[in-house]
């Protein structure tokens, strides 16, 4: 039998796991934009929501501890209690909404204008996000899966100037390629840490998949960022058959400071003021999937939502290292939002209605925009209670977003592929034209 203190304390112990549970739960579903609250309460809302299953697993086990050890019978245990019990009903709604993200996929991918997807007509179902690997959530490669590090993109370059090759172990020829672009607001972050469920789904259904890094601020200025991006689509575009790549076709992601490069990327690849010492090359890609990416760098309301003061300031004093005020044109030329064109590629934009970073507002003004102005389709999918980096470990919504993308990525390549077989019918169709012609006229002299 507990003695009077060890009783007290465990009840006192109860309270606290109460209201760290509560705290942590509460900002899942209320995101925090007030500095300098924003960095934790993002980081807490993140794992909380993307982490719910195991969580939910941890409060039960720990609440029972406490209870076995005594707890839960004075009014500090049962207030405890009641906060831990509020705690595991908000994580088991949320554990639910991250279950629900296939439908939201498939609900989103059906509605595409102009490219309408059945995902229940396409082979979705993960080959490397197995149920196992979910549970673990940190994601690794598999056997089947070969790495490359650092190979070099430019020429005597910086060291961040390289990029690490995920290619299928057995070797392959001709595999459509992926450019994955990290984020970490363009002053942090490491190709090694981010996109792995994407990349590695990938490699397992036949890709070869180059993720880079690039210079990072301070040290680097504005637009040393996107040089480096579109440096390494031109690289690829030369070298990708050496590791098994098909140049004919490469797709180009980035998730929040990387979602943004490579939104930009898209856009103004032909941009040659980006394109310092390899001006004229092709940095064209066929497909872009910005992931709860920065579409606007100016600022405004209208088009940036609600960021609050950090962003501004984070770009005039480390990154772009000018004022809005004194030079919007550099702000202008650095937003996606300000380089819509009608031959854009094919766009998915994937975003978290619970984003701390980078607000809802953002996409929700660049999708239309966009889909009015480019001839090419452009889906969007919104994920219920998702928080910035939602797609970094394998939890069962990064499942589903993964899926999306697998089916996003085959429809549009086996577009393209069809594209690619009509021009070369139809660039030979007017010689058939000219004989024919030639023939009836012949024949009209005789």
């Amino acid at each position: 039998m507990l003695e009077k203190g060890q009783d007290r304390d465990v009840n006192v112990l109860l309270l606290i796991w109460g209201i760290v549970a509560l705290i942590a739960v509460m900002t899942v579903y209320v995101p925090i934009r007030r500095d300098p609250l924003t960095g934790t309460a993002f980081f807490i809302g993140w794992l909380t929501g993307e982490l719910a299953g195991q969580l939910v697993v941890l409060d039960v086990l720990v609440v029972a501890l406490l209870v076995w050890g005594g707890a839960g019978n004075s009014a500090t245990g049962v207030i405890g209690l009641c906060l831990a019990a509020v705690a595991l009903v908000g994580l088991l709604i949320a554990l639910v909404v991250g279950r629900q993200a296939r439908q939201v996929v498939r609900r989103s991918l059906a509605s595409t204008p102009g490219l309408r997807i059945d995902m229940t007509a396409t082979d979705t179902h993960p080959k490397w996000g197995r149920w196992w690997r979910v549970v673990r959530a940190v994601p690794l490669p598999t056997r089947a899966i070969s790495v490359t590090k650092d190979v070099p993109y430019v020429v005597d370059g910086a060291k961040a100037q390289r990029l690490d090759v995920y290619a299928p172990a057995g070797g392959i020829s001709g595999a459509p390629v992926m450019i994955y672009v990290h984020g970490g607001a363009w002053v942090l972050g490491d190709k090694r840490e981010q996109g792995k469920p994407m990349l590695f789904e990938l490699v397992e259904r036949g890709w070869v998949c180059f993720s880079i890094n690039y210079r990072l601020s301070p040290r680097a200025v504005w637009p040393d960022h996107i040089n480096d991006v579109l440096a390494a689509i031109a690289w690829a575009k030369e070298h990708a058959a050496e590791y098994g790549g098909d140049p004919s076709f490469v797709a180009l992601s980035g998730g929040s400071a990387g979602g943004h490069l490579a939104a930009l990327a898209a856009l103004a690849g032909d941009d040659d003021a980006f394109k310092a010492g390899f001006e004229g090359a092709d940095c064209s890609v066929d497909a872009c999937i910005p992931i709860y990416g920065v579409l606007d760098m100016t600022g405004d309301p209208q088009t940036s939502g609600r960021y609050g003061p950090g962003l501004k300031i984070l770009l005039e004093r480390q990154v772009i290292k000018q004022r809005v005020a004194e030079a919007r044109e550099v702000f202008e030329a650095a937003s996606p939002s300000y380089r819509l064109r009608e031959d854009a590629p094919p766009f998915l934009v994937l975003h978290g209605t619970h984003d701390t970073l980078v607000p809802v507002a953002v996409p929700r003004a660049f999708v239309p925009a966009l889909r009015e102005v480019s001839s090419s389709p452009v889906g969007y999918i919104e994920f219920p209670l998702a928080q910035h980096a939602f797609d970094v470990i394998a939890s069962p919504r990064c499942s589903a977003a993964v899926a999306g993308i697998v089916a996003f990525l085959d429809t549009v390549r086996s577009r393209h592929e069809a594209e690619r077989k009509g021009g070369a019918l139809a660039t030979q169709a007017p010689e058939s034209d000219v004989q024919s012609g030639s023939c009836d006229r012949e024949t009209e002299r005789r």
